[in-house]
């Protein structure tokens, strides 16, 4: 059995969401069409792989028909959890814009993907440019049967550990829903402070080699800022970062805590036993180390027996089919990372 944590979903035309969208950001689409990020980075049709292309015509993912054949139906999944397209939606400055274009890919996603098979379930996107309409769409939706989390995209003015998404984490925890971090699209308007850590990036090659900076960075930020401690029961899941960074980050975090606890007055235990109560990780992309039993030491170091998700990132160029993550698992793992830690994690049967 199977629970992907990261399927994309898209429309086959922006004026899909014609319908979900109030005025004057309908008249805006009709007329203008969408508003993008636009960074002169070259991300090669997409990131989407070409060799899925749905036989009705459209983009790779963009039929739900399709993608339960080819995804659901071949792999034998338990739950596909849809994750959209898009993210750069938090680079853009308008909130007021944002937030009516995520609330409009929920309310598509619940009428046009949800009824065509049971195994479909979904995250719920927010804009935290603006947390209080952010909460207001938790509350609106955060208890459809469905919704299974929160979604982020890394695009941030600001590190999310900030008291300035306090509202959306009342909210998330208010419905018992986690969060996930997703990368989103880098280099341009709001987006430029989550480029990379050394600055603005030249090719998609050398922003996607170093997406994992902005992991670290959001979940020290996190930890020290004591929103587990804020917060007791949120938790987070971050999406298509690696994770093979995690051991050196938690040994240094809790050795800099040890030394200057007075900076994180809030925490009562180490940075790293908030991460095994808190935050989970996904596989996609799968490290592949030239020694496969270093792999198998960062599984050990990360304790991913019990913080490690399956996640595809159907339909990416990039994209891991769950025969290829299982033939890099040792047995002991396998049952856990694709099936049960994302069972337990998001509450499903």
């Amino acid at each position: 059995m199977v629970i992907d944590c990261d399927v994309h979903h898209t429309r086959k035309s922006p004026n899909e969401l014609l319908p979900y969208l109030k005025e004057p950001w309908k008249g805006e689409m009709i007329k203008y069409g969408g508003r993008y990020l636009s960074a002169g980075i070259n991300s090669h049709d997409g990131g989407n792989r070409r060799d899925i292309q749905p036989p009705n015509g459209g983009s790779p993912g963009s039929d739900p028909h399709h993608m339960k054949e080819d995804l659901l139906d071949k792999y034998d999944y338990s739950y596909a959890i849809l994750t959209g397209t898009g993210h750069d939606v938090t680079g853009i400055p308008d909130a007021d814009y944002a937030s009516a274009i995520v609330s409009a890919w929920n309310d598509h996603t619940i009428e046009h993907w949800l009824p065509v098979d049971k195994r479909y379930k979904m995250v719920l996107w927010v804009a935290h440019q603006d947390p209080q309409q952010a909460a207001q769409e938790i509350d609106r939706l955060g208890d459809h049967p469905d919704v299974v989390s929160v979604w982020f995209s890394s695009i941030s003015a600001m590190p999310f550990g900030n008291r300035f998404f306090h509202p959306i984490y009342e909210a998330a925890q208010r419905h018992n829903l986690p969060i996930g971090i997703h990368p989103g699209n880098a280099g341009a308007m709001m987006a430029q402070p989550s480029a990379t850590a050394a600055g603005m990036a030249r090719t998609y090659l050398e922003w996607h080699t170093g997406v994992s900076h902005m992991y670290m960075a959001q979940l020290t930020s996190l930890l020290f800022e004591g929103i587990f401690e804020r917060f007791p029961k949120l938790r987070f899941y971050l999406v298509e970062g690696g994770y093979s960074w995690l051991p050196h980050l938690m040994w240094r975090m809790d050795a800099h805590y040890k030394g200057l606890r007075q900076q994180a007055p809030l925490l009562k235990k180490l940075p790293s036993e908030y991460i095994a109560d808190h935050v989970r990780f996904t596989t996609q992309p799968l490290e592949e180390p030239k020694k496969h039993e270093h792999l198998l030491q960062i599984f050990d170091m990360m304790d991913a027996e019990n913080t490690l998700m399956f996640a595809s990132d159907y339909p990416h160029w990039d994209s891991d089919d769950p025969p290829y993550v299982l033939r890099k698992l040792p047995e002991s793992l396998q049952q856990k990372v694709l099936h049960d830690n994302a069972a337990k994690f998001f509450g499903l049967d």
